[in-house]
């Protein structure tokens, strides 16, 4: 969704001049801090907002490249693969017309509606233009809504709490069982907003954290990914016309905790096409420290970014490639306008084939890390769903696999594609013609399918109406999502229409699960702790957080313990009991342990079930220094002749301070120099000492003690001279 707006420059911190490597960035770094928060009260107890007066039909803003024309398909399928879809589960009606919930009834006011939902431990909740409702995933009853967006940023103040703008997307976070929800604020006078809330529980009619992000061009067409180190989004910024798409990392660590956060941004330039950020599906988190991915369309190929945030040192952020995967030729469904036809009129539906659609969703499997992602392309006599499986992001990404799912003469666009925890895929869609309404089908493929191949197609609804002249809108997306409950069941969103109409559209939730995805896990957790090793100095202490990650709807508590201390080391956790949306911080204190490497075992105990994991402790020795003389230390010499010793002084540990030397012992009558006389910190460094003699020195043999001095510690050792 889109909307007309005056334009205007709104100011953003800069707090980057280095450039980035590559032609696509245009400037550096940007940075700013969110322009409010605030924590609300319980979404239950806020009465809903009303929904704004009127209907419009919300304008697209096309990505201006060209895609095509491409030669003929290599990868269409034209006839459905053995695997057969199975049956929709749970269905139910979602915001649309005619629908009706705890907090009253909902009539469309714009169009198209952005349908969006994702799917929680125990809720469903689902957001359309320009309202929301949070679902019993059990039983698919309302409990809270309909509810005009901005109902959510009620008592925020400004422009999220005055518009109720749309382009609304919702999230589940898996980890940190949390709902995030965000939309645009972007008419009127104030500049053009970012909205967003982050639930403070898992119960979306709860507390929400909220912030409201500025920026300078139209924020369109908003897309979050979930990823550990931040929430990923990405715009297609307009000025009039397109200057190109925005991608920024919101603070999650930040948000989840209520505190003020900051977005760290690139400016992509206008070659650059729509771009769609990678979003974690799985309770298996991307390798550490793994960068959040991002894709788009070019001509007959996809491009990867590769986007490091670092908040602590934002200059330190990056975005790396574009790495180029060549795909199988294609062009745009419709030339990216609207072909698509409809039974019993003449009105032609828009297919928005100018970018990639939302999700592209990423899971590792720990041998491999997947995403998938499709967009509608033109086939032979109408339109089909393109959709890829990308492996190898974090190194050289390729294409695995690749289709365009087409197996007869109707129109297939408007997808979103995901994947189970055993690797079968479910693509959902809407399919139309002259001879069918506006329908919700999904295809599936299972894991061990052939490459490239969707199986047979099911009808989640039939629609029973057609969108009549002079409307064209649809979409602009849909939704497939997984249950994080068992990681097997695909849940699925998108419109359609209950009778011919305009500004009628209805709305479908349903779920569904493939055979061999297995019995629903029963719920369980894994223990993680960072850093992977420290390293410390004798006396020092080493820190480490614990986090728990919550598997199949985990959603209690684990007492923390370790083991493997290493003699005279004592270790504390702050806090000892754990959730999934806590750390807690182990402290190890060094003090009279023996330098050496020593493996920590911390384990994690709630009732029955028990896992651990594994750092590593350095203990480096304290500053120190030892002193000794090269052989031989014994010398003679005849009264007034000259003798020469040398003293070696090693550092020890992290020692760094100079050490002064001097010699006591020598007999009247002679003396004795050094060369250096402090050996400077840090290294290793020698010292001659020459003793000289006199005729008046007696005869005998003498024991000399060379003392070093430095950083509060004092060491000797000795030599014999023997004057004849």
């Amino acid at each position: 969704m889109s909307f007309k707006s005056v334009f205007r420059i709104i100011s953003v911190l800069w707090l980057s001049t280095v450039s980035v490597a590559f032609a696509q960035i245009r400037g550096p770094v940007e940075v700013t801090a969110a322009v409010q928060h605030d924590v609300s009260e319980e979404l239950r107890n806020i009465p809903p907002r009303p929904p704004q007066a009127g209907q419009r039909v919300i304008p697209v803003y096309q990505i201006p490249h060209a895609l095509g024309p491409a030669a003929p398909d290599p990868v269409l399928q034209t006839q459905a693969g053995s695997t057969a879809a199975p049956a929709t589960g749970m269905g139910f009606d979602g915001v649309g017309k005619g629908f009706s919930g705890p907090n009253g009834s909902f009539s469309p006011d714009a169009a198209p509606p952005d349908t969006n939902g994702a799917v929680g431990s125990t809720q469903y909740v689902q957001w359309v233009n320009e309202s929301f409702a949070v679902f019993d995933k059990a039983t698919g009853a309302a409990v809270y809504g309909p509810a005009a967006g901005n109902t959510l940023w009620s008592g925020f103040g400004g422009k999220c709490e005055t518009n109720n703008d749309g382009d609304p997307i919702v999230q589940y976070d898996k980890a940190a069982n949390r709902w995030i929800m965000t939309q645009f604020a972007v008419t009127g006078t104030g500049g053009y907003l970012q909205c967003v809330a982050v639930s403070r529980t898992g119960d979306a009619t709860g507390t929400w954290n909220r912030y409201s992000f500025s920026y300078r061009y139209f924020n369109d067409y908003p897309k979050v990914g979930v990823w550990p180190d931040a929430y990923y989004v990405t715009f297609n910024m307009f000025q009039g016309t397109f200057v190109g798409p925005y991608a920024c990392a919101w603070d999650r660590a930040k948000m989840l905790a209520g505190l003020a956060a900051t977005q760290v941004c690139f400016q992509f330039s206008s070659t650059v096409g729509s771009l769609l950020p990678a979003d974690l599906d799985g309770a298996t988190a991307p390798p550490p420290g793994s960068p959040n991915y991002l894709v788009t369309l070019a001509s007959n190929a996809l491009n990867l970014y590769k986007f490091h945030v670092d908040f602590s040192t934002p200059t330190n952020s990056t975005v790396t490639g574009p790495f180029t995967m060549s795909v199988a030729a294609f062009s745009k469904a419709c030339g990216g306008g609207a072909c698509i036809p409809q039974l019993g009129t003449s009105q032609l539906l828009a297919s928005l084939a100018d970018r990639l659609m939302y999700r592209l969703a990423y899971r590792n499997f720990g041998d491999h890390e997947s995403l998938v992602v499709n967009h509608s392309i033109a086939t032979t006599n109408a339109v089909g769903v393109r959709w890829y499986e990308l492996r190898n992001p974090s190194g050289t990404p390729v294409v695995y696999q690749q289709g365009t799912y087409a197996p007869d003469s109707e129109y297939r666009w408007m997808g979103s594609i995901a994947m189970d925890k055993a690797g079968n895929m479910a693509l959902g869609y809407s399919i139309s013609s002259s001879t069918r309404n506006p329908s919700i089908n999904y295809t599936v493929r299972s894991a061990s399918d052939a490459l490239g191949q969707m199986g047979s197609e099911t009808q989640m609804l039939p629609g029973t109406g057609s969108q009549l002249p002079t409307l064209n809108r649809w979409g602009d997306y849909s939704a497939m999502s997984i249950d994080p409950g068992d990681d097997c069941t695909f849940w699925y969103t998108t419109e359609y229409l209950k009778q011919d109409g305009t500004f009628n559209w209805s709305t479908r939730i349903g779920s569904f699960q493939m055979a061999n995805c297995g019995t629903p896990a029963a719920a369980d957790f894994n223990i993680s702790a960072t850093p992977a090793s420290a390293t410390v100095t004798q006396g020092a202490n080493a820190s480490y957080t614990v986090s728990i990650t919550p598997q199949s709807g985990f959603s209690g508590s684990a007492s923390l313990s370790v083991s493997g201390l290493p003699a005279g080391a004592t270790a504390n956790f702050n806090p000892l009991s754990i959730s999934p949306a806590q750390t807690s911080t182990l402290t190890v204190t060094t003090s009279g342990v023996a330098a050496g490497t020593y493996t920590l075992t911390i384990t994690g105990t709630s009732g029955t079930l028990t896992h651990s994991t594994t750092v590593t402790l350095v203990v480096n020795a304290a500053g120190d220094f030892t002193i000794t003389v090269a052989a031989p230390s014994s010398r003679s010499a005849l009264r007034g002749d000259t003798v020469t010793y040398s003293v070696t002084v090693t550092p020890v540990g992290s020692f760094t301070a100079d050490v002064s030397l001097s010699v006591s012992g020598l007999p009247n009558g002679s003396s004795a120099t050094f060369n250096p006389a402090t050996i400077a910190g840090g290294s290793q460094g020698t010292s001659m000492i020459t003793v000289k003699t006199s005729k008046g020195t007696k005869i005998g043999t003498y024991t000399l003690t060379i003392t070093g001095t430095g950083g509060g510690k004092s060491y000797a050792t000795t030599v014999t001279l023997s004057v004849n």
